[in-house]
């Protein structure tokens, strides 16, 4: 059966068992633009950045929708946020760059990351960057000396470690004590870093972020967290802590398989939100702006990867391997975090699905797999393989490895589809190259 809520909500299995996306037929594009290839369907995208909006809107008016860049960013994509009424939440040089080069309002851009360096900071304070989420002692040094040297006052948020385990993959934990991110609140170190930047001259406190993982198929770690950082916050307001703002980040969760059911949006909200209010309550609090990240759940479940069969190699009472023409240099989520997910056969969504195989990629490892022990009608070389929920962390990780380049975008709507980022060719791997 086709797993239709796995794939964008444009998708249908017409009646020859062609699937079609966004009004197009996938092995039609992938005739014309060559495999690998990734689908983005921009209805679903705009339709998730409508309804984060909406949901928390409904419940807390004073909240902000930032998108995570990191999940995947392209100036296309940027200026559909843009246009949704989105923020950006940019982690590097290169997302900073985007958000430049589209025209993004500088003050609904927020930059993030552990480890900023002395050129981006000055790149974002130059450009009049929103805020900026302070993550070490070495940054609110650093920050204080670009601000003092550019005559400006840079709003900031200081982000903190709450200790809550969000049940995630140990790689994309971020909330517990022992993690890289943000300052540790059992420790003090928060505390002493919220308190250094209110005695900073040249930045202004904004309010608090923190971030539990990714991703988060439960609700109950966004109540923890938010009730750890407002009781952490409640106690500093004696000396100076005027909470404006608050972040509890992004994290939520999409579905990769058919059998994975994470709350709707609309049940994140009311987590969220009633916590918020709730707990603020209790403590003799304002209620801050809330501001939400969210990334994977906005892109990933629009796009599609659309991959071509190859070798075909049956190990008998083993295994059955189905070689695509791509893997871990496209994709490398399976490898790295063991992620599970869907494919199908799009020229064959009628036929029964009858053999258990294994999709592997053409690199060269032993761990270049793609989907393990899934089943797919009889599949032979030239068929199209279409993997659902690729639309994050995919492309944003994507590398040159083996100098396979990477593959190229379309945009899909109403029947029509816009490339919105080539092919990669050789000649553009040799680009830096210097002989």
């Amino acid at each position: 059966m086709f797993p239709t809520h796995v794939f964008p909500e444009t998708a249908t299995a017409d009646a020859a068992g062609r699937l079609l996306i966004g009004g197009c037929d996938v092995a039609a594009l992938a005739q014309e633009y060559g495999t690998p290839l990734y689908i983005f369907d921009e209805d679903m995208l705009r339709n998730r950045c409508r309804e984060f909006l909406n949901e928390f809107r409904s419940l807390y008016p004073n909240t902000d929708v930032v998108y995570a860049c990191k999940a995947y960013v392209n100036p296309a994509l940027a200026r559909i946020f843009m246009e949704e009424g989105l923020g950006l939440d940019v982690v590097s040089g290169g997302e900073l760059a985007i958000a430049q080069a589209v025209g993004y309002p500088s003050e609904s851009v927020c930059f993030h990351g552990n480890n900023k360096g002395p050129q981006e900071l000055q790149d974002a304070v130059r450009w009049g960057i929103g805020t900026v989420a302070l993550d070490s002692f070495h940054e609110i040094e650093l920050l204080e000396q670009i601000a003092g040297e550019a005559g400006t006052v840079q709003e900031v948020l200081v982000r903190v470690s709450p200790g809550v385990d969000a049940h995630t993959h140990a790689h994309t934990t971020t909330g517990i004590l022992d993690s890289k991110f943000g300052f540790p609140i059992q420790t003090g170190q928060a505390e002493e870093a919220v308190l250094k930047v209110l005695r900073s001259p040249h930045l202004k406190l904004k309010g608090l972020h923190f971030h539990l993982g990714s991703p988060i198929f439960e609700l109950e770690p966004y109540r923890m967290g938010l009730e750890v950082v407002l009781e952490f916050a409640s106690r500093l307001r004696e000396d100076g802590l005027d909470l404006q703002e608050l972040s509890p980040g992004g994290g939520f969760a999409i579905a990769y398989t058919r059998d994975q059911e994470p709350p709707t949006i609309a049940q994140y909200a009311e987590a969220i939100t009633g916590t918020l209010s709730d707990t603020c309550r209790s403590l003799g609090m304002d209620l801050p702006q809330l501001v939400i990240e969210p990334g994977r759940s906005i892109t990933g479940p629009a796009g599609v990867a659309l991959y071509r069969v190859g070798a075909v190699k049956d190990i008998p009472g083993v295994r059955k391997y189905i070689s695509v023409d791509g893997g871990m240099g496209d994709n490398i989520r399976p490898a790295l975090y063991e992620a599970a997910y869907e494919a199908v056969v799009p020229g064959k969504l009628n036929t029964e699905p009858t053999d258990l195989v294994t999709i592997a990629g053409k690199y060269c490892e032993s761990g270049d797999v793609l989907v393990r022990d899934v089943k797919l009608p009889p599949v032979e070389a030239d068929d199209i393989i279409a993997i659902p929920a690729a639309g994050a962390y995919c492309l944003s990780m994507a590398s040159t490895y083996n100098l396979n380049p990477r593959p190229p975008i379309v945009l899909v709507k109403d029947g029509s589809a816009r490339l919105i980022r080539r092919r990669e060719s050789y000649q553009d791997m040799m680009l830096c190259d210097v002989v």
